[in-house]
């Protein structure tokens, strides 16, 4: 089963994320601050990290630079989501492999997530 790791401070897109993940068979793992992702099992590395740009204590464009340098995640794909960020600000503020606005299409996400971690198979 391929994980992923969500970081959003808004409950309801963070619940809606996950449970239609966890439809999709993933196991999900949310956190609603940097904060809360900085203090979480670092043993453990996903398939993918969802980011939000804003967070209550931090922005997701500086997690994605702290993955991208890891060697343990630095080859691991980041989706930055954001309702308030322009594409173009994000992609030269971090090195995320893929940006996702706000309000978003769940299939999208979900077709973005597949490819990115070649999990093409459909139930």
């Amino acid at each position: 089963m391929k994980t992923i790791f969500i970081v959003e401070d808004e409950t309801g897109i963070r619940d809606a994320l996950q449970l239609l993940l966890s439809f999709e068979n993933y196991d999900v793992r949310s956190f609603s601050t940097a904060d809360a992702f900085n203090k979480r099992d670092k043993s453990v590395v996903p398939d993918i990290f969802i980011l939000d740009v804003r967070l209550p204590d931090g922005l997701g464009t500086d997690l994605c630079n702290e993955l991208k340098q890891d060697p343990l995640t630095s080859n691991t794909p980041v989706m930055i989501i954001s309702a308030h960020a322009k594409e173009a600000t994000v992609i030269n503020s971090c090195e995320a492999d893929v940006f996702v606005s706000k309000p978003f299409d769940i299939d999208d996400v979900i077709v973005k997530i597949e490819h990115l971690i070649g999990n093409l198979q459909k139930n």
